[in-house]
């Protein structure tokens, strides 16, 4: 079977091991997006093999721990969201499940995902069909357009997506058609907890005392969430936080509203959200992520009255989306809640960068009289260092943590899978499983490889 080049699990998380020739053309066709090359590049590593992030002033954050960001747009396709959809993909090629030239991938998403699949199809010479809300922002449609992937709206925003994943379960009765799951499908989960995990864990190195005290992400799919399964290991003092849109607070306690944080709050708990390791869930109020990105993406000259270093300030306007911008305020607020110091780390993710986000900031402009500095230095205190420790609860309890179960078999036995299926899930031997499968799949990437 012919498979399409393209590298192993721990090629994504060590781009130092791939081949010299190989990586050397990788980094030149950073400047062609559409080279197929380009999967080489899907890491976390920038080209000194170093995790980009932040780690962010406190001059900003207005707490003693080091809040470290990692930064998926420098992503090729300018997410992380990118490296589950090849994984997802080439793992389909491996089982043979996927044939290159016969199937039809199709890829339910809220837009990042979404923008990965069109993307990772480009590049691997698949047709692609997204499925996503009618809501979203302009930004992402105009660029899985530009990918070659064909649209198929379903009605509604962000905390509608169960509705696509009712289109997608029609669409799959194609036989001529594949999904790439990823609120369902294990290489999401696999894809973070060993690249995205292990870099989280690498990122931290010389700063504060070299652990993780807290890891905090707001789930779209839960699979960024995987990485804390990794964290685990290496800290077991770890305390694992999903973030949730208060408007939307489906794993708290069933809230199911509407609201503007674009690739979270997609009111399910997810089949790969390994609830056994989320320790906490905190809300995050949706204008707050919004208004926040405005102050950091507009705001310079607020952020340097406070404190912040110009060169600082400027680099910062443009590394995240509404997403970063609510994890960031989460790992603020979590920071506070568990009394962290100046030794301790609190590490999250910045799924993308701003440049899908105009049309958002346009919005907000409408629906606010002014927002002039002085309406953004209310802003930058607000959201910024006002924000409290509320909206925060412990789910390290056997009965918070069955809530989350009944969520998880209410949300997918409609959708065939076994009431066995779910209940092995509530082990953490299942989750270690499906880890371990990352060799395999990297023996068999490597073998096709040299086939092909």
């Amino acid at each position: 079977m012919k498979i399409p080049f393209g590298p192993t699990y721990d090629e994504m998380l060590h781009p130092s091991t791939i081949d010299k020739d190989i990586r050397k053309r990788a980094l030149k066709g950073k400047s062609n997006e559409l080279d197929p090359i380009n999967l080489f590049n899907i890491t976390w590593r920038n080209e000194e093999n170093i995790v980009n992030k932040i780690v962010l002033p406190k001059e900003l954050t207005g707490v003693d721990a080091n809040i470290v960001v990692l930064l998926g747009k420098y992503f090729p396709s300018g997410s992380h969201k990118v490296g589950p959809a090849y994984s997802t993909l080439i793992e389909g090629c491996v089982d043979g499940d996927i044939i290159p030239g016969e199937h039809t991938i199709l890829g339910p998403s809220t837009g990042n995902f979404g923008i990965g699949v069109a993307y990772i199809c480009n590049l691997m010479k698949y047709d692609a069909i997204v499925i996503m809300p009618d809501n979203m922002s302009k930004e992402r449609y105009d660029r899985i357009k530009r990918y070659g992937a064909k649209l198929d709206l379903t009605p509604g925003t962000e905390s509608d997506v169960i509705l696509t994943l009712e289109r997608t379960f029609e669409l799959k009765k194609d036989p001529k058609t594949r999904s790439l799951a990823q609120f369902e499908l294990l290489p999401n989960y696999r894809f973070h907890r060993h690249v995205t995990g292990n870099s989280c864990i690498e990122a931290v190195k010389g700063i504060g005392n070299g652990r993780i005290a807290c890891f905090a992400s707001a789930p779209g799919s839960a699979g960024t969430l995987a990485a804390g399964d990794q964290i685990k290991v290496a800290f077991p003092e770890t305390k694992v936080v999903a973030l949730e849109p208060y408007e939307c607070s489906t794993l708290m306690n069933g809230g199911k509203g509407q609201h503007r944080i674009e690739g979270i709050g997609d009111k399910m708990c997810t089949l790969i959200h390994n609830v056994l390791n989320t320790d906490f869930i905190a809300l995050i109020k949706d204008d707050d992520a919004v208004r926040g990105l405005k102050v950091v993406h507009d705001g310079v000259d607020i952020l340097m009255k406070h404190g912040v270093d110009k060169e600082v300030a400027k680099q910062m306007k443009d590394l995240f989306g509404v997403s970063g911008i609510a994890n960031i305020i989460g790992a603020i607020k979590m920071a506070k809640y568990l009394k962290l110091g100046p030794d301790d780390n609190v590490v999250t993710i910045a799924t993308d960068g701003f440049d899908r986000y105009d049309s958002v900031l346009e919005d907000l402009e409408r629906r606010y009289l002014e927002t002039e500095d002085f309406v953004l230095d209310r802003w930058f205190k607000d959201v910024y260092r006002k924000n409290g420790v509320d909206d925060i609860v412990d789910y390290r309890s056997a009965s918070q943590k069955e809530k989350l179960f009944k969520q998880k078999e209410k949300d997918w036995l409609k959708f065939g899978y076994k009431q066995a299926y779910l209940d092995s899930m509530r082990h953490m031997d299942f989750w270690n499983h499906e880890y371990e499968k990352v060799q395999h799949y990297d023996e068999q990437i490597k073998k096709l490889r040299t086939e092909s």
